[in-house]
């Protein structure tokens, strides 16, 4: 039942890859994500879940971050 449940998982996250080709973060949050519901107690893939849409909220915040700076230090009027 694990490894079903898991091959499920894995297919599911392989199907929609192609539409969240732009999610920055989510990878590299569903990692971490994954590891620590994985040690916190089998909770890998809902660790994965919340890990990416916490990694791809990080990253937005970080881009607008970064767009704002930029746009201060554009000077003024050209």
């Amino acid at each position: 039942m694990k490894l079903a449940l898991t091959t499920f998982a894995l297919t599911a996250a392989l199907a929609f890859t192609h539409t969240a080709v732009h999610a920055e973060g989510c990878t590299k949050g569903a990692v971490v994500g994954g590891v620590t519901g994985h040690v916190a107690g089998d909770h890998a893939v809902a660790g994965a879940a919340a890990g990416c849409a916490i990694g791809h909220h990080e990253a937005k915040k970080k881009d607008k971050a970064a767009s704002a700076a930029a746009a201060a230090s554009q000077p003024a009027g050209k």
